[in-house]
């Protein structure tokens, strides 16, 4: 059975990092992933192997990487996440973006593939999330989403709501306006993704450099319109045998305003 598709070990995995250190554990949300090995598909389910990450450690946060709204139904996704920010005693965090259409959750069962209908969905999607995380009545009615006045309860244990990041491309303005509504953006650079190279040829930051970074967060700084802090999360790989070269990479990003580092496997 591949790692991805074992809750026990996913588990076992996250006691360690955390007893190693780490911070954060996230796990994939993919329904069918050819992309790793086509004679291999073993998936898990990621709320379930989220569960039993929480039962085995006190301080890691977790999440997703990344929930792609556009396939999933927003109400479900409400109650799951608030039921693992209870369970976890608000460690969870929501990462969310379009999602990959090579993911048979979208190309296997038909859900649309048009990038359009996609980004509509989504933005529907995160506010019925927001409404129903409330606590209050909430009704919405969307082009793809309707929803009969209901108030969820319990709240989550996360105020003013359970931390949402979002996925933007950086050129994109659509795109980045979006994430600064929220708490946090995973930000790529669209022409450059993967070639951004730092020393030792590592791959760093979706193709931004320090400077993009800085960027960002000037300008989550200038049009946000909810207070609170702003996360600007990175992803890419850096040398796992020497954590001082690791750190010589991430100084600039860091100083530059990235908040959170997620070391990608």
């Amino acid at each position: 059975m591949d790692v991805f598709a074992s809750a026990q070990v996913l588990a076992d995995l996250a006691r360690d990092a955390e007893q190693a250190g780490w911070d954060d554990v996230f796990v994939w949300d993919s329904l069918y992933n050819k992309q790793r090995d086509p004679r291999n598909n073993d998936t898990g389910d990621p709320w379930i192997a989220l569960a039993a990450i929480v039962l085995q450690t006190q301080r890691i946060r977790i999440g997703t990487l990344i929930t792609p709204i556009a396939r999933r139904r927003p109400w479900k996704l409400a109650r799951e996440t608030v039921t693992l920010d209870h369970l976890s005693n608000g460690r969870i965090v929501l990462p969310v973006g379009l999602g990959a259409v090579d993911d048979g959750g979208f190309s296997k069962v038909g859900e649309s593939l048009e990038r359009k209908a996609r980004a509509q969905r989504f933005d529907e999607g995160l506010a019925i999330l927001d409404g129903l995380w409330s606590g209050e009545p909430f009704s919405f009615a969307g082009d793809h989403f309707q929803l009969e006045e209901i108030a969820f309860l319990p709240r989550p244990l996360q105020s003013p709501r359970i931390p949402v990041w979002v996925v933007a491309a950086w050129q994109w303005p659509k795109s980045i306006q979006r994430s600064v509504q929220w708490d946090g953006v995973l930000p790529f650079n669209l022409s450059l993704e993967g070639e951004n190279l730092a020393a030792g040829g590592y791959a760093i930051a979706g193709g931004l450099s320090p400077e993009d970074v800085r960027e960002i967060a000037a300008y989550g700084e200038e049009h946000r319109n909810t207070r609170g802090k702003f996360d600007i999360v990175l992803e890419g790989i850096t040398p796992g045998d020497d954590t001082l070269a690791g750190g010589e990479i991430l100084q600039p990003y860091s100083e530059a305003g990235a908040t959170w580092r997620i070391e990608a496997v």
